[in-house]
């Protein structure tokens, strides 16, 4: 049986009504960005969540066009001055597998297509799924600039995701510790590993350009 991350969300399950949401807490980090695992000389967890991360950076901005190739050359903050002219919120999605190995990206098309529910997890989610032939990702990892909404959050735990990293948080729909945390809900079948803030002000200063 597969052990609880240390920071799953425990509610008293005995105040919450059936169907209310479980409150989270935005200072809740949580392990990740500061957890102090990386082996300074080698690939740690926390290195590769910040290379993916860069990556996720980069399509938020460039769109599919982005090249993996490029995120080594990515790094510096002005890379990521300006958003894409489509009229979407730059928020970019990878999707890695069990391997490491890139299997779908997606980037917030809602402006672009007209469907509300192009939100770059989903379209991240539903690229990889149609290139395995199958809806479970387990053992996949899927990492997305701004934190998960409702939305999104329940399609992680549908899918069978194992991990969620993402970049800032988001007071105003964050569900996975903001306003819910849908993704270590203890009544839920599934509950994906969470690791927030990764490379939080990188992410929040696209943001805050796009809606300068």
């Amino acid at each position: 049986m597969r052990s609880e991350p240390f920071d799953v969300t425990d509610p008293a399950l005995e105040t919450v009504r059936p169907g209310q949401p479980t409150p989270g807490s935005v200072a809740r980090h949580g392990p990740g960005a500061d957890e102090g695992l990386a082996d300074p000389t080698g690939s740690g967890r926390r290195q590769r969540h910040e290379l993916w991360m860069r990556r996720a950076l980069e399509v938020a901005v460039t769109g599919p066009a982005a090249e993996a190739e490029d995120v080594a050359s990515s790094a510096g903050g002005d890379a990521f001055a300006e958003p894409g002219p489509d009229g979407d919120v730059p928020v970019g999605a990878v999707l890695y597998g069990p391997d490491g190995r890139e299997l779908a990206i997606g980037r917030n098309e809602r402006e672009l297509t007209g469907d509300p529910t192009a939100h770059a997890e989903v379209l991240a989610l539903r690229r990889a799924a149609q290139q395995l032939g199958r809806w479970r990702l387990d053992g996949c990892t899927l990492v997305v600039t701004l934190e998960p909404c409702t939305m999104c959050a329940g399609a992680l735990v549908l899918a069978r995701v194992s991990t969620v990293v993402f970049g800032a948080w988001e007071p105003k729909t964050g569900a996975a510790g903001s306003l819910w945390d849908v993704l270590r809900d203890r009544r839920l079948n599934h509950r994906p590993e969470v690791y927030g803030g990764v490379l939080e002000t990188e992410n929040a200063a696209v943001l805050r350009a796009f809606f300068r």
